[in-house]
């Protein structure tokens, strides 16, 4: 039975969404306009996604830091590309106290200049490099329209800014970012299947010579961008004057790459994998995995359900018990909505029969095991289950939400019925973007690397394709 706080998702997505979000006690509205109060429960799930990440860039000879939150203007102006890139987000502080500033600060939308303005200071010779620098923290971008976890004026993130001695080094680590963090994360612990690809150049970060994007499609085919991996080259170094002495004792501009990822990644979650009662959360993510929820206060009851909370948490597995007074009917649905993977139910009358039952999160599937079985074996399979399924459905999910197109009738025929991916060749030209993204608003959301053209035809003119692009609506 669906939660009644919940409208359905197949009636209204958007309400669906942010009916979700409220119900689980992961953000709430603030105040301020265009900011999200991140409630306990939502901020545990962003410190688990901080964990993983930690875990995957320390182990790749990454070190955390922390920059201002300020940035002068004219430290901003020193790389063109990026102040007109950002220009219309930007918010300004003109006032300190009482007293106007004798030069404006913006708020960081992003910090390449700082990093740039830090580096220029401390990188002297190819001995201090590479420098794999990476910082955990909110930046604010004036957003018109805005939405919990997917689009903000503040929101959380983490942004890495590195240094290299060659462009190939760079360039490795752009790729390396991409494809053994992000698409780890979002494969391995999201169980989302998103598609990896370089960005247009009209879809490029200001000022970056590329970008790689990873891409995550949702359960109503609206594509999310979910992470960027930019290559820089030397186009910040130069100007910020970001010198080193190679191996052959010359002053050199540095390479330099920069990569990002943000809590929208909670939003990506909640709208593959969530349904009508609330919260999915994928095992490998969730900050709690399994709840045991004793039912009545009897001594037998409460003795098992504090033993197995000992055994799991003994094997790692991060548990809880509800010892509240709440309803039973009311613990479930709470568990329910919070998306804890595995909900244990011991009562009194079940023991005297010999089990207790395990519930599923995903599939509501009831499991009846002995009461003295292996309760941590039984809950790891539950958890290995769930994890694998989950990607499985998200994939032919996607799969199904997948079109591939000629020509701009065909486009429309999709975009009628729905959205989703679409795969189209492209002949590279701006023109020919733009001219799509008059259907429906579409626009390019990577091009396919390693991948020919379909009929080496552009899906727009009719010329010869350069490029297998996927198109689709994005949040």
């Amino acid at each position: 039975m669906a939660n009644k706080k919940i409208v359905s998702r197949d009636v209204d997505f958007a309400k669906w969404y942010t009916d979700v979000v409220a119900a689980a006690h992961l953000a709430s509205y603030s105040n301020v306009k265009g900011c999200i109060i991140l409630e306990p429960y939502g901020y545990l799930i962003w410190e688990k996604i901080q964990e993983v990440m930690n875990k995957m860039l320390k182990e790749s000879g990454h070190q955390n830091m922390a920059m201002p939150m300020l940035i002068p203007e004219s430290l901003m102006k020193k790389e063109s590309e990026l102040i007109n890139g950002f220009a219309p987000e930007v918010a300004w502080v003109t006032e300190g106290g009482t007293n106007k500033l004798e030069e404006r600060m913006c708020i960081r939308p992003t910090s390449e200049t700082l990093f740039s303005d830090y580096y220029s200071n401390i990188v002297k010779s190819y001995r201090d490099l590479p420098i794999k620098y990476n910082q955990w923290c909110t930046v604010m971008r004036w957003e018109k329209e805005t939405r919990p976890f997917l689009r903000g004026r503040e929101f959380w993130w983490q942004e890495g800014h590195t240094v290299h001695e060659t462009k190939e080094e760079a360039e490795a680590e752009t790729r390396f970012i991409m494809d053994n963090v992000y698409k780890k994360l979002f494969y391995d612990y999201f169980a989302i299947p998103a598609i990896t690809g370089i960005k247009t150049k009209s879809e490029t970060f200001a000022g970056a010579e590329y970008s790689i994007t990873i891409e995550a499609l949702m359960h109503n085919g609206v594509s999310l961008q979910s992470g960027t991996s930019h290559y820089f080259g030397q186009k910040f170094s130069k100007a910020y004057d970001i010198k080193f002495l190679n191996r052959e004792n010359k002053l050199e501009y540095a390479y330099q790459t920069s990569w990002g990822t943000t809590s929208r990644m909670i939003g990506a979650i909640i709208m593959v994998h969530s349904d009508d009662d609330g919260l999915v959360l994928p095992p490998k993510i969730a900050p709690i995995k399994a709840i045991i929820i004793p039912i009545g206060s009897d001594e037998a009851v409460l003795e098992l359900a504090n033993s197995y909370k000992e055994q799991l948490e003994k094997n790692c597995i991060e548990v809880s018990i509800d010892n509240s007074d709440k309803s039973p009917g009311y613990k479930f649905a709470e568990a329910e909505v919070k998306g804890i993977p595995v909900r244990i139910e011991i009562g009194l009358r079940d023991l005297e029969k010999g089990y207790v039952t395990l519930v599923r999160r995903d599939t509501k599937e009831k499991i009846e095991v002995p009461y003295d079985a292996d309760i941590v074996g039984t809950v790891k399979n539950i958890l290995d289950n769930m994890q694998k399924d989950m990607l499985e459905r998200a994939t032919i999910h996607r799969d199904k939400l997948t079109y591939i197109a000629t020509n701009l009738e065909e486009v429309k025929k999709i975009m009628d019925k729905g959205p989703g991916f679409i795969k189209a060749d492209w002949c590279g030209s701006p023109l020919c973007e733009a001219k799509m993204k008059e259907i429906k608003g579409l626009k390019s959301r990577c091009i396919l690397e390693n991948s020919k053209p379909l009929t080496g035809k552009c899906v727009v003119c009719q010329e010869k394709a350069r490029d297998l692009v996927v198109w689709g609506i994005q949040y």
